[in-house]
């Protein structure tokens, strides 16, 4: 999957310091200063912020496929960058597939998501997302169970550590009446969704059981922009993930978003909804 356009995008996430990207950053800015570019000339021609460039070589930005491979044309060690990406790690409890994403979603100035299948990640309490883990086949460890609630709860603190991100969120109501875990549960969703709702940044709208004109048939989508103002999609499948950066395809999905922005309940009618829901419980 491509991850980055060759002119633009940020080179990726920002993770804990490990071995394997310690390794890639000096491999990468050995190489750049051989070739006799500072930072600020090297970023220019690659398509990237100087800043992206310093936390890379640093060990502290994940390098997208796209940019392995921008890097290598530039600096004419394609084989050289592969293989010391080779052994790259990402935090764990984060699956494989979903690591590209990841890197994307922590940079974004826009994120938009919409759910037909589960409560966003981002927004899930940890009542939640252990009624979700608890529930998953096969089953898994403690161990992983704990891993991965971690790796969640992390991901979530974006909302606050990026406070000039704007997120919204359109979920289907039959993800909240469903109950899974049971009402003590839901209640928490209820009041975690409430309370995160009433950040600047972050919009929550229910899209009601009813809704003939419904667009989202085709089923969840998640959209992201970078800095650069470059913009992603990204679904998910069974165990799998795609990626989507063509520009003609990114477009769809932001067509659809908009319509189900409009069709779903505005904010205020939400929070009515989800009180009331809670109120029946």
């Amino acid at each position: 999957m491509d991850v980055e356009d060759a002119g633009a995008g940020a080179v990726g996430s920002e993770p804990e310091v490990s071995d394997g990207l310690k390794t890639f950053g000096a491999v990468h800015k050995a190489l750049r200063e051989e070739a006799g570019f500072t930072q600020e000339a090297y970023a220019e021609v690659v398509g990237y912020s100087v800043h992206a460039i310093a936390k890379l070589e640093q060990g502290r930005r994940f390098p997208q496929p796209r940019f392995i491979e921008r890097a290598g044309e530039v600096l004419e060690a394609p084989r050289v960058l592969r293989a010391a990406a080779r052994n790259l790690a990402r935090k764990q409890g984060l699956a494989s597939w979903f690591q590209q994403w990841a890197g994307i979603e922590e940079e974004a100035i826009s994120l938009y998501a919409y759910e037909c299948r589960a409560i966003p990640g981002l927004l899930q309490p940890e009542a939640y997302i252990r009624a979700i883990f608890e529930r998953r086949l096969p089953p898994v460890t403690e161990e992983q169970l704990e891993r991965e609630v971690t790796a969640r709860l992390e991901r979530q603190q974006l909302l606050t550590r990026r406070p000039n991100t704007a997120f919204s969120f359109v979920i289907e109501q039959a993800l909240i009446v469903r109950r899974v875990g049971g009402s003590e549960v839901t209640k928490a969703l209820i009041d975690h969704l409430l309370e995160v709702g009433t950040l600047r940044n972050v919009e929550i709208q229910i899209m009601p059981l009813e809704q003939e004109d419904h667009v989202g048939v085709d089923g969840q989508m998640y959209l992201a922009e970078t800095p650069e103002h470059q913009w992603f999609g990204y679904t998910e499948g069974q165990r799998s993930s795609s990626l989507i950066n063509a520009p003609e395809d990114v477009s769809v999905l932001l067509q659809r978003y908009g319509k189900l922005r409009a069709q779903a309940l505005d904010c205020r009618a939400s929070v009515s909804l989800l009180k009331e829901i809670r109120g029946a419980l």
